[in-house]
């Protein structure tokens, strides 16, 4: 059975149905983002399709999950109740209908209303990182986790400020006015969404997860690169992310650098824990093992090209050609694997743990088929790797095709997978899950009362 550690204090997360109902909008999210990336390498997508796709799948998948997981376990970790739960639905609407317009605007290059639905976005994401703000007020001092956490809100609340500010330059003189170009712009923006908002998180999670499930705690080695990455990573993203504002190449190569380095010595610490890992390996591991390799490559080469030229375009995701390399060999497979615990652990504490020693149970890691999982696995690992190769070296059509078919096989496969585990073992019906209130009452719980109406 996968590791439920005895200090955390489950009872004080939000009700279940909140932190899925955001995995389960990102599992819509991803779906579409990976339809409309294997769409675009066949090159059948009209307007600004490749902004939708990334918007999509980073925005929409990856950020909407991340939401979800920090409401979860801020509270738990942190063993504080969480500010509000309303605002937490708040957010997710306004955030889901965001995205979802922006893309449908950028696909058919309606300017105005990405503005628009651009404007809900940034709203919902600003309540989430006051909501999350406030509960980790109540939590000083701040352990190393939940100082990442604090540092990825603000990147939250800076990115997309600048996300709309790159919305509005579509037709309205923005960047003139601010004395910067586009380019600068949409670098920092880049720049604060990757390696601020979405990374920060998950370095600061990975200190916690990767130790917890591995049985394994930090030592030797670990320490002094722990120290290294948590006092220059998140200063680095603000070097790199204000050099390539304002064109100053020194400032963006100084934030360069401490970025390469602070996500290489995760990558080192998180091998180090995987190779000492007390447990069996999981789905989650597996993922993680793939996320450390791939980011020790991906620092190892965006390294020397950042000290190079950090301005360059081709040089925005890190080196020349690793854009896959890093956003679905390290964003898409910490992801991955991290809801493959988050989802049926957050559904065994509700269904199951109260039930444990008076009756059999099922193990956390039994609520999902394992052959499928690795299925989807393969076929994500190899898709991945087929894509970020092309990114390299020109590949014929059909390879990148097929690199594109097996990775949205196995996003399909993934996203499955985790629905089934909610639709068989949730408490609620899976529609409950979503729609909450506005679902048919009295199918999870006692809806009848104001109370937990507010909680759903």
């Amino acid at each position: 059975m996968a590791a439920i550690p005895g200090e955390l204090d489950t009872d004080g997360g939000p009700p279940m149905a909140i932190p899925l109902r955001h995995f389960v909008v990102g599992f819509g999210f991803l779906l579409a983002g990976v339809g409309a990336g294997l769409l675009a390498t066949l090159g059948v997508t009209p307007g600004l399709s490749r902004l939708a796709h990334v918007h999509l799948l980073l925005a929409g998948w990856v950020c909407i999950t991340i939401l979800g997981a920090m409401t979860q376990f801020v509270p738990v970790w942190s063993g504080v109740a969480l500010h509000s739960r309303r605002l937490a639905n708040v957010s997710l609407l306004l955030v889901t209908v965001g995205i979802a317009g922006m893309a449908g605007a950028f696909a058919t290059t309606s300017f105005h209303w990405i503005h628009g639905f651009g404007g809900l976005a940034v709203v919902g994401f600003w309540l989430f990182a006051y909501n999350l703000g406030r509960t980790l007020l109540r939590a000083r001092p701040l352990d190393v986790t939940e100082r990442h956490f604090a540092w990825a809100l603000g990147f939250f609340v800076a990115v997309t400020t600048l996300g709309f500010l790159l919305a509005l330059d579509f037709t309205l003189p923005v960047t003139a006015e601010l004395g910067v170009t586009r380019t600068g712009l949409r670098g920092a923006h880049v720049t604060l969404a990757v390696f601020g908002a979405v990374l920060t998180t998950v370095v600061g999670a990975l200190y916690q997860l990767a130790t917890m499930f591995t049985g394994t705690s930090l030592h030797g080695l670990d320490r002094p690169l722990q120290r290294v990455e948590t006092v220059g990573y998140p200063v680095g993203v603000l070097a790199l992310a204000a050099g390539r504002l304002v064109g100053a190449r020194w400032l963006a190569q100084v934030g360069g650098l401490l970025v390469a380095v602070g996500l290489l010595a995760v990558a080192v610490v998180l091998a180090r824990r995987l190779q000492e890992t007390q447990h069996d390996w999981t789905p989650m591991l597996e993922r993680y093992a793939v996320v450390a390799a791939t980011l020790a490559v991906w620092a190892a080469f965006a390294l020397p090209a950042w000290l190079v030229d950090p301005l360059s375009p081709a040089a925005l995701f890190g080196a020349p050609g690793s854009v896959h390399l890093l956003t679905l060999g390290v964003v898409g497979f910490v992801v991955a694997g991290t809801l493959y615990h988050v989802v049926p652990f957050v559904v065994w504490v509700h269904r199951y743990s109260d039930r444990l020693g008076f009756e059999p149970v099922p193990m956390i890691d039994d609520l999902y088929d394992a052959r499928v999982a690795r299925a989807d696995f393969l076929a994500l690992l190899v898709g991945s790797g087929v894509l970020a190769l092309g990114d390299a070296v020109a590949l014929p059509v059909p390879v990148l095709a097929l690199g594109g078919a097996l990775a949205t096989l196995g996003a399909v496969l993934f996203v499955a997978n985790l629905l089934y585990t909610v639709h068989d073992h949730a408490p609620q019906p899976l529609a409950v899950v979503v729609l909450g209130s506005l679902a048919t009452r009295g199918q999870w719980g006692d809806h009848s009362s104001p109370e937990n109406d507010r909680a759903d």
